[in-house]
């Protein structure tokens, strides 16, 4: 893996494959993120998402092809992964080379609305302030590439929102460049400048998002984003044409009753309807 300049783009992917014995996870694929960027991966369960994300974090090197990534670089995961013997500042020290800086440690935390925590053992936290934590230990490194990892995924939906806010305003003040791997389309389309689809290995669609900010899910424009990236992922809502004869359909009544897009119900809004795609 090459490391790029801070005058060149945040990431460049020529050519990536990755296999896992005879079956390639990733095909070919190529990938470019601007500098400052704010680029969100859909797609469903087992299409590589979470495979690229890793090789991108120089987690995974058994690879072909070219990557090229910044030397100052931050992965958050969906769980936080704290040291549960480490108080809550030393956690964030633990991504700062050297000896643990408390005073960058307490910054970061300020950052994330945490100073108050910062002497309390992890196992005290709930987990949005786990999940704020784990956005500070990635924000001490003052990254040039942030990679996310559905990092909401095991949030309420409240907590969710709110988490989903700080990451904007944090990417709005420092600008480094984002790639958020997401099951939530909604998601995607609040906070990305561009959202990727990804299926089977390689990248199948791209969709520039050039809705202003703050963005709002009743808007037309955001509702026709949505609805084109439900149609790329294989599903379409009520007002879609019917399906084929004998084929199945489902319903969402509620938010009790999901369908499971490949173990990713957050694909879609618990008030829509669906029908099978042919």
């Amino acid at each position: 893996m090459n490391k790029l300049t801070n005058a060149a783009p945040a990431v460049r992917v020529r050519g990536l494959t990755r296999r896992f014995g005879d079956r390639a996870v990733i095909k070919e694929l190529d990938l470019d993120l601007g500098a400052g960027e704010f680029v969100a991966l859909i797609g469903r369960s087992g299409c590589g998402k979470s495979t690229l994300l890793r090789i991108l974090a120089d987690l995974d090197q058994e690879i072909s092809g070219s990557v090229e990534v910044p030397v100052k670089r931050a992965v958050a995961f969906q769980a936080p992964r704290l040291m549960p013997w480490k108080r809550v500042w030393r956690n964030v020290a633990l991504a700062l080379p050297g000896r643990p800086d408390r005073r960058r440690a307490q910054a970061a935390l300020a950052e994330v609305g945490l100073s108050h925590r910062a002497e309390v053992w992890p196992k005290v936290l709930s987990g949005g302030e786990a999940q704020r934590a784990s956005l500070a230990r990635a924000l001490v490194r003052e990254p040039d590439l942030m990679l996310l990892d559905e990092p909401f995924g095991a949030l309420d939906a409240l907590t969710r929102a709110k988490a989903q806010q700080l990451v904007k305003e944090l990417w709005q003040r420092h600008r480094c460049a984002i790639l958020l791997v997401t099951h939530d389309v909604e998601e995607a389309l609040l906070l990305a400048d561009r959202v990727l689809v990804m299926d089977e290995g390689v990248i199948r669609h791209e969709l520039s998002v050039d809705l202003p900010h703050p963005r709002a899910v009743e808007d037309a424009g955001f509702n026709a984003m949505r609805g084109r990236l439900l149609g790329w992922l294989g599903v379409r809502h009520a007002g879609a044409p019917p399906a084929a004869a004998g084929a199945p359909r489902h319903w969402l009544p509620d938010s009790r009753n999901r369908p499971a897009l490949d173990g990713a119900p957050s694909l879609v809004p618990s008030f829509w309807r669906f029908h099978h795609v042919p």
